[in-house]
């Protein structure tokens, strides 16, 4: 283990990582406080380097070490895993439905605009729930000493989360900034979309540690929500420059990988 983790407890490493990750998310609103517009490109190759982290981190931090604790406990491998995998994709789909019904405005121009940031707002927050609930859990799992789970697999799953989340606290608070919004209220909404992942990562890490039996469901749910946001929001948000973002996309893939091994 890298030494400055030492001492700290596996709670706490939850919480560092995510409030980073929801520090990140205020860095990107607080571009509205000095620019109108983002380069797209760099935008789009953060994105495509995050979706590769994410994507890496979901097997090797995740799912992986899912399969191996239910073979511990005796469940047969795959089921729980491949169950736990399903639901959680499955999830983040109908969450994502039931929040495009729950707000539906009237069909008026105020109604328009208003719906159009409560949309991009609430999705934004919606998405990064799974998010910190697979921090929680990964920091969970290493705290009950879950082969395959380890610390910096967890932080790396954390910085994977975080850099995407740089341009998602953009992408909140420009656009309200757009709509007539203060600048002071934009950067509020922007950050307040990544308020959500340390709770949600508190809670991920109560209930893994609390359930063992359940863990291989609770790891697999989050790296199968973890996909499913890489495939419904990050990579059809960097459609503008594909190259760029299949280039970060395998870049990021790379280095969660090369670390995730080399340090776990």
């Amino acid at each position: 283990m890298i030494d400055f983790l030492n001492g700290i407890p596996p709670f706490w490493m939850a919480v560092i990582a995510t409030t980073f990750t929801w520090g990140v998310t205020a860095l990107g609103a607080a571009t509205v406080f000095f620019f109108k517009t983002v380069n797209k490109k760099v935008l789009d190759l953060m994105m495509g380097f995050s979706a590769g982290v994410m994507i890496a981190a979901s097997f090797w931090s995740l799912l992986a070490p899912a399969i191996e604790l239910s073979e511990t406990l005796g469940y047969i491998p795959w089921l729980w895993p491949a169950f736990g995998f399903l639901v959680g994709g499955l999830f983040v789909v109908g969450a994502s439905k039931l929040l495009d019904r729950a707000i539906k405005l009237k069909d008026e121009e105020k109604g328009k605009s208003l719906k159009r940031s409560i949309m991009l707002v609430g999705s934004i927050t919606l998405h990064n729930i799974p998010e910190g609930l697979s921090v929680g859990v990964a920091f969970g799992a290493f705290a009950l000493g879950v082969p395959g789970c380890e610390s910096v697999g967890a932080f790396l799953l954390a910085l994977g989360i975080g850099i995407q989340n740089f341009p998602e606290g953009v992408s909140v608070a420009l656009p309200l900034r757009r709509e007539g919004v203060g600048r002071g209220k934009a950067f509020f909404c922007g950050q307040a979309s990544g308020f959500v992942e340390p709770i949600a990562a508190i809670l991920g890490f109560f209930l893994a540690t609390a359930m063992r039996s359940v863990l291989p469901f609770a790891l697999a749910f989050s790296a199968g929500a973890m996909i499913c946001v890489v495939a419904s929001e990050l990579i059809p948000e960097a459609d503008e420059h594909k190259n760029l973002a299949v280039i970060g996309c395998i870049v990021g893939f790379l280095v969660m990988m090369i670390l995730d091994v080399a340090l776990g």
